[in-house]
């Protein structure tokens, strides 16, 4: 005889037994310790920057809402972050672009108070570059995502999609959906506000259009336990040119590792002293604040007449550099710097040279040195930071931007001009500045200086 027995569960223990199941080969629990960035149903601790679109909060969920006439509109944290991760959730309408900004400032000093920074991309429309990032306001696109098909195919239109961020030093990467978008090193902001972007919209286009967000947190201790290792090949722009630069016609004049491109202003090599390159940067040594004593000036081996340059450089304390442009290396053989017009390179609050010059100011950081002075409100880093020259010269007409802002512009050959040079250390040197074209100089003035991403736009010659 055969006995058989049966055992039957009561359904509720087997709807118990069936959650332990799923529970236990589920996702495991997230045990990071978030902390929220915006809850309950009032954005204290938030402002409205750049445009006049809206925005409310309710229930942790952040609605924004399109308005005609007006730029983008950025609903930011009051407080700074540095080095971070972030998470959050959106839903935007298929119709609209937006963003959410990163490491971002607003400054009078920069266009007036805009935005401007790193942008994690929300983009709905068939290109499908969320997940990448744009630079809000300054270099355009630093990483699109032309080649990561994958990440494109992650988004959902219409539905509710998840980005996490990781801001960690010089290294920034981002998931969609757990795809890996993003992996970028840049050096450019260490810190700044996080923002929600509306963007700005057409005439054609319906007011009232929304993006929402939920589900905002952030983590900003133990940062390297928690942080994800991503699949992607960092992309680096340090002595590189971005997605935007390279299209716009930019090109390195410095390969960030070799002397290629540049000369000793008295030599037919590149210094065998005196300059170092190391860590993609090019530095020149201190020697006692000599001007050109040690390894000398260096110029281009190129001749440039219309063009913007941009030069990343960073000053130590009491040091005195300069960046010159149309110089003439035939002039000068004798003790000092080659000849050429200078945008002064300086530790205004450390240096003698910021008080002295026939022209009041004139000898200033990102000055037209002894001619023409910049503006007092210029937008300066602390020494040890790095700054931006800009510098466009075009015809007649030169321009001198420090960090975004423009600080002086003046006419070459011009009787104005010309009067300066009369009035200035410079009256010496016959037709000064009045070249058509000439050498770009980083001058050894004796003071250590680093020199990083140095780039230069030819211009079309003036009609």
């Amino acid at each position: 005889m055969q006995l058989r027995t049966s055992c039957r569960l009561p359904l509720g223990a087997i709807l118990i037994l069936s959650i332990l199941f799923l529970a236990c080969t589920g996702q495991p629990k997230d045990e990071t310790p978030w902390a929220p960035l915006l809850a309950g149903n009032d954005s204290q601790g938030w402002t409205i920057l750049g445009g006049t679109a809206t925005y409310e909060v309710k229930d942790g969920t952040v609605t924004g809402r399109t308005v005609h006439n007006t730029p983008n509109t950025f609903l930011t944290s009051d407080q700074v972050y540095g080095d971070f991760i972030l998470e959050l959730e959106y839903k935007v309408d298929s119709s609209m672009n937006s963003g959410i900004q990163i490491r971002s400032n607003s400054y009078p000093t920069y266009m007036d108070g805009r935005v401007h920074g790193y942008q994690i991309e929300i983009d709905p429309s068939e290109r499908s570059w969320s997940g990448g990032i744009y630079d809000e306001a300054r270099r355009g696109w630093l990483y699109p995502m032309t080649d990561n098909a994958p990440a494109q195919q992650a988004f959902k239109q219409g539905e509710w999609n998840h980005y996490r961020i990781e801001a960690i030093g010089d290294t920034l990467k981002t998931w969609i959906n757990d795809v890996p978008a993003a992996h970028l090193v840049d050096e450019w902001t260490p810190s700044g506000f996080i923002g929600l972007q509306v963007h700005s919209i057409g005439d054609d286009q319906q007011a009232g259009t929304e993006i929402q967000w939920r589900n905002l947190k952030i983590l900003t201790d133990s940062l390297s336990k928690y942080s994800r290792k991503s699949t992607l090949p960092p992309l680096i722009t340090k002595n590189r040119l971005t997605a935007d630069e390279a299209k716009d016609g930019w090109e390195l004049l410095w390969d960030g590792q070799s002397s290629s491109g540049w000369r000793g202003a008295r030599l037919d090599a590149f210094p065998d002293h005196g300059w170092v390159m190391e860590d993609g940067e090019l530095t020149v040594l201190s020697s006692g604040g000599e001007e050109s004593a040690a390894g000398g000036d260096i110029v281009t081996t190129n001749l440039y007449g219309n063009f913007e340059l941009k030069v990343d450089f960073r000053l130590t304390k009491g040091a005195n550099s300069g960046i010159k442009y149309f110089v003439n290396t035939d002039l000068n053989k004798g003790p000092g710097s080659s000849i050429g017009l200078e945008y002064q390179l300086l530790d205004d609050d450390n240096h003698p040279d910021a008080k002295l010059g026939n022209h009041e100011g004139s000898r200033t950081l990102a000055s037209l040195y002894d001619l023409i002075a910049a503006d007092p409100k210029k937008p300066v880093l602390p020494v040890g930071q790095w700054n931006r020259a800009h510098l466009i010269s075009q015809g007649n007409h030169v321009e001198h931007w420090l960090n975004g802002r423009k600080v002086l512009e003046y006419e070459r050959n011009t009787d104005a001009y010309r009067q300066l040079v009369a009035e200035s250390k410079y009256k010496v040197w016959p037709n000064f500045g009045e070249a058509e074209a000439g050498h770009i100089l980083l001058q050894d003035h004796g003071d250590r200086v680093s020199f990083k991403n140095i780039k230069i736009k030819t211009l079309s010659k003036p009609e």
